[in-house]
C-alpha cells in the first residue's frame, strides 16, 4: 500500500475520538479532545502505537467526555460525521484545545483541510497537531487552520528513521509562518551523541527560541514482533542530565519530560 497516495477529502480512516489529559510537550497536564487517526509512513522503533499501521475498519468512539464509554463505529469517516462526534464530547468548560495524533495526522491532509475549518467554528478551541515532523508539504497547506504544532525530531540512533531535511524545511516553515511550534525528542539508552547534536543544530538554525522536550521512551510491556526491544530501553538518569546540558548548547529552553498519561492511566 502506496500511503502517500490513499489520501482523500471526503473521509478518513480513525482509530478513536475521546477525552483526555495531554501527556506530552508543551500542552502536558491540559484537558483536550483526541482524534486519532490511522495510518502511518513510519516504523520508529519505540512506537508505541503500531495499531495505527494499518487501516482498520471500525473506530472507537467515546459517548462520554472521559468515561471511556467508547462504541465502534465503522470506517472510513466523513468530515460531517466527526464533527457530529467532536460535537458530543465538546461540552461547556471541560477541553483546552482539540489535538490531532495518530499514527501519522498529515495523511489526511485533503480531508482536514475541509474539516478543519468547520470543527475550529464549532468548538472554538485551539487545534494542536503533532506529528512526525517530515511532511513540509503538507503542513504548508494547513497552516491557516492550525494553532500550535508538536513535531518529532526522530532521532535515526532510536528510532531507525532518518528525516534531517524534512525536519529542516517543517521547522522552518512554522517559522516563517509564525506558527507555534515545539519539538519532542525521544531518547532512549542508545542515543548518540552526534544525533542529539544534529537536531539541536537544527532547531537552532530556524528558530532557537523553539522549546524541545527531551522524552526518555517509554519501554513496551508486551512484544510486538517486529521491533527489538533492546533498542526501547530508557536512558539512565545521568544520561538525560547529560544531554539536557548538551542540548541547552544550542536552545535556551529544553525540558525532561515522561510520557505523563501513562503515569495517570489515562492512555
Amino acid at each position: 500500500m502506496n500511503i502517500r497516495n490513499i489520501n482523500q477529502e471526503h473521509s478518513a480512516h480513525l482509530i478513536e475520538v475521546f477525552s483526555g489529559i495531554q501527556g506530552e510537550g508543551l500542552n502536558v497536564g491540559t484537558r483536550q479532545i483526541f482524534i486519532r487517526f490511522a495510518l502511518c509512513d513510519l516504523r520508529c522503533h519505540f512506537c508505541d502505537s503500531s495499531n495505527t499501521w494499518k487501516m482498520p475498519e471500525i473506530c472507537r468512539i467515546e459517548n462520554t467526555p472521559g468515561l471511556r464509554d467508547f462504541q465502534n463505529h465503522l470506517n472510513p469517516v466523513t468530515p460531517e460525521k466527526l464533527l457530529t462526534w467532536v460535537q458530543q464530547q465538546n461540552k461547556p468548560f471541560i477541553h483546552d484545545s482539540i489535538s490531532l495524533t495518530g499514527g501519522e495526522t498529515l495523511i489526511h491532509t485533503l480531508f482536514l483541510i475541509k474539516f478543519l475549518p468547520q470543527v475550529r467554528d464549532l468548538t472554538k478551541l485551539p487545534v494542536y497537531l503533532e506529528t512526525g515532523g517530515h511532511r513540509p508539504q503538507q503542513l504548508a497547506q494547513l497552516i491557516p487552520h492550525l494553532d500550535l504544532v508538536g513535531m518529532d525530531i526522530k532521532l535515526p540512533s532510536v528510532s531507525g528513521e532518518n528525516h534531517w531535511q524534512a525536519h529542516k524545511e517543517f521547522l522552518k516553515l512554522c517559522y516563517e509562518s509564525k506558527l507555534e511550534v515545539f519539538v519532542k525528542i525521544i531518547v532512549s539508552k542508545n542515543t548518540e551523541l552526534m544525533d542529539l547534536k544534529i537536531a539541536g543544530e537544527i532547531v537552532r538554525n530556524v528558530n532557537p527560541g523553539s522549546p524541545i522536550f527531551l522524552q526518555p521512551v517509554t519501554p513496551l510491556d508486551t512484544p510486538t514482533g517486529s521491533i527489538n526491544h533492546n533498542l526501547i530501553s530508557s536512558p539512565s538518569p545521568k544520561q538525560i542530565l547529560m544531554w539536557q546540558v548538551l542540548m541547552k548548547e544550542f536552545v535556551k529552553e529544553v525540558r525532561v519530560l515522561p510520557q505523563t498519561h501513562k503515569i495517570l492511566n489515562q492512555l
